[in-house]
């Protein structure tokens, strides 16, 4: 079924075209991937499929009825309730419906004041009701809220926090818990890994693809990209391009692609150029003119082709360095830090480096990796261990809030200033290999976006020349084509490289060690992310054998125990009805013996022979009932 179909979508702004002609489907259980530049228009056109802005030219089909949940970069959870209390209210439904169950169930102990006719429809009733919360899922939506707020890394003891005290990180992590728990038929989400750390991008990628929706994404992590969507829409040029597979075969495809339109293109080029020439060289001759008059009719007729447009212009950058280290780089021993009115952050971390290596570090937000490396920087002092510096170390370092750059100054003066000896023209002309060129240099850095800051301080780190690079969290802000310049830039580096990254793509394509930190140590991985990854869930296969078995109640096996005790219950009070009804005839008729038995005493019965004996009968057979009824009594009673 479709849920989406977009046929020729145009959208500007003012004079400035942003899509054009955009063609878009989507079936029930699609992953899709919005691919392109940064300025491209994918956040744009996430925003018209989500109804949250017009177009201005073209069609957009869906269901009236389609429920859509979207995430915007920028969402974040504003609300005086806690944690729980806010993701309870997704289920406002089946509370109303379980308060409905808790008044049929009160009603049914009523027993006394309803007949046999109104206790079985109140059953009914009850059991239709409750077969209704139980497809609504009534039995497992705290089941469901755990599970999303455990893998969003809010743990049980912050359940009850007000999210008015929380970071602006963790409320745009709840705004998409929030929105995940809602499960709308089609989920658009831009950029949702943004404040996760690799195992919550891991659950979220675990969640998303068994997601029962359609689900749309624009993200710059590509190894998410990889493990949630199998279709790719490309955003190029202001048009769109379909790709069916994950973002490594869009990658291959898209290469293979132009390379065969570009021949296409050559070839016709060639022919057209063969058919000019012969209708110059034969129109004017009359032996040949009617020949030359057909290749022109050709040629006019023939449906010229537009030449492949290839990639927009990409920054273009190499690191070099001014001499090479010794072969001990760094040397990390029994290392500890704390500031002074916290907690320690690690201690007991180990590290050696040798020239040449890759290493990446990874861990959990607030273990510590970026103040280790300002430690390794001697920037912060540790409280404890040691570190030795190798033989012509020279330390550059990329850091993700950009502090080294000076608000006030333009981009020009931010890198001259710097390096003043180089001649203007060479500054600029660096400058343009990190795609700032004309007028843009001109701009004050505080005006520049996320983007054109990471390039800026690149382009600083660049000319350093250092041969031990430093970078934490050198992807944030890039588009996915400024991630891999420079992953190809680092990948030729001669130097030694430490970095702080929770892009597990970039990861893996520049690792070759992966050191996981954690408050008390760290623990070394010789390969990249993903033998890191392998070697991680074969250590917890480990432990789990290791572990002794322990009795584990599933979601099923807690509904199958609440329906059990409820059907119980219900057979309780069913009993406890039907021992009431037998005391009430006992009763009934104990009283009728007693009368028959002191009439029996009487002169005028016990003198007449055929009364007497029909008492005697009518006594014998009450005895016998009342017997009858005290055993199944008994019995009800057991």
């Amino acid at each position: 079924m479709i849920l989406m179909q977009l046929n020729d979508l145009s959208k500007s702004f003012g004079a400035e075209e942003i899509l054009t002609n955009i063609k878009f489907e989507i079936q029930e259980n699609d992953r899709i991937a919005i691919v392109g530049r940064n300025g491209s228009g994918k956040s744009t056109l996430l925003k018209i499929m989500a109804g949250e802005l017009s177009y201005d030219e073209g069609e957009l089909f869906k269901p009236k009825d389609l429920s859509i949940g979207y995430l915007t970069q920028h969402s974040s959870l504003e609300s005086d309730k806690s944690i729980w209390d806010e993701m309870v209210d997704v289920f406002d439904h089946l509370l109303l419906q379980q308060q409905e169950l808790r008044r049929l169930e009160d009603k049914m102990k009523q027993t006394d004041s309803l007949s046999d006719a109104d206790y079985e429809q109140l059953l009914l009733e009850y059991d239709k009701k409750q077969q209704a919360f139980d497809a609504a899922g009534g039995y497992r939506y705290e089941a469901d809220i755990k599970a999303v707020l455990t893998g969003l890394n809010f743990p049980d003891n912050d359940y009850h926090t007000p999210i008015n005290e929380l970071s602006g990180g963790q409320k745009t992590r709840l705004a998409l818990g929030k929105l995940l728990l809602k499960k709308p038929a089609l989920l658009i989400l831009d950029e949702p890994t943004n404040h996760l750390d690799i195992d919550t991008m891991g659950w979220l990628e675990n969640y998303l693809s068994n997601y029962p929706g359609a689900v749309i994404i624009v993200s710059h992590d590509r190894y998410f990209l990889d493990k949630t969507i199998s279709t790719v829409y490309e955003i190029s040029w202001h048009h769109s391009k379909k790709y069916n597979g994950n973002y490594s075969y869009y990658l291959k495809q898209r290469a293979l692609d132009y390379e065969r339109e570009l021949k296409a293109f050559e070839k016709q080029q060639t022919e057209i150029k063969r058919m000019e020439d012969f209708i110059q060289r034969n129109i004017a001759r009359a032996s040949t003119s009617k020949r030359a008059q057909s290749r022109r009719k050709q040629l006019e007729k023939m449906e010229k082709m537009d030449k492949p447009k290839g990639d927009e212009k990409s920054a273009n950058f190499t690191f070099r360095i001014n001499r090479s280290s010794g072969n001990d780089v760094l040397k990390i021993d029994q290392l500890a830090f704390h500031y002074e009115t916290g907690d320690p952050v690690f201690s007991n971390v180990k590290l050696d480096v040798s020239r040449g290596e890759r290493i990446a570090l990874v861990g959990p937000n607030g273990v510590g990796k970026t103040t280790l490396l300002k430690v390794i920087l001697g920037r912060l002092q540790p409280e404890a261990g040691s570190i030795n510096t190798g033989t012509n170390v020279e330390i550059g370092y990329y850091d993700q809030e950009q502090q080294r750059l000076t608000s006030t100054k333009t981009v020009l003066d931010e890198l001259w200033d710097e390096y003043p000896e180089v001649d203007e023209k060479d500054i600029r002309t660096v400058l343009g290999n990190f795609l700032f060129s004309g007028e843009d240099v001109l701009k004050n850095v505080h005006s520049l976006s996320g983007g054109e800051k990471a390039r800026l301080s690149l382009s600083k780190l660049m000319m350093q020349k250092a041969n031990l690079l430093v970078l934490d969290e050198p992807t944030n802000h890039l588009d996915i084509d400024s991630k891999e310049v420079l992953e190809t830039a680092l990948m030729d580096f001669p130097g030694t490289i430490i970095f702080v990254s929770h892009d597990r793509y970039f990861i893996n394509k520049i690792a070759d060690k992966v050191v996981e930190m954690q408050r008390n140590g760290t623990t070394t991985y010789l390969g990249d992310y993903d033998y890191y990854i392998e070697k991680k869930q074969e250590e917890a296969e480990i432990k789990k054998l290791q572990q002794p078995k322990e009795t584990v109640h599933t979601e099923d096996q807690q509904k199958t125990k609440f329906q059990e005790d409820k059907q119980l219950q219900r057979e309780r009070r069913k009993k406890e009805r039907k021992i009431t009804e037998l005391e009430e005839t006992i009763d009934q008729l104990e009283t009728e013996l007693a009368a028959l038995e002191q009439k029996m005493t009487e002169p005028e019965v016990y003198e007449d022979h055929e009364k007497s004996l029909e008492l005697t009968k009518q006594t014998s057979e009450i005895k016998q009932k009342i017997e009858q009824l005290m055993e199944e009594w008994t019995a009800l009673q057991e």
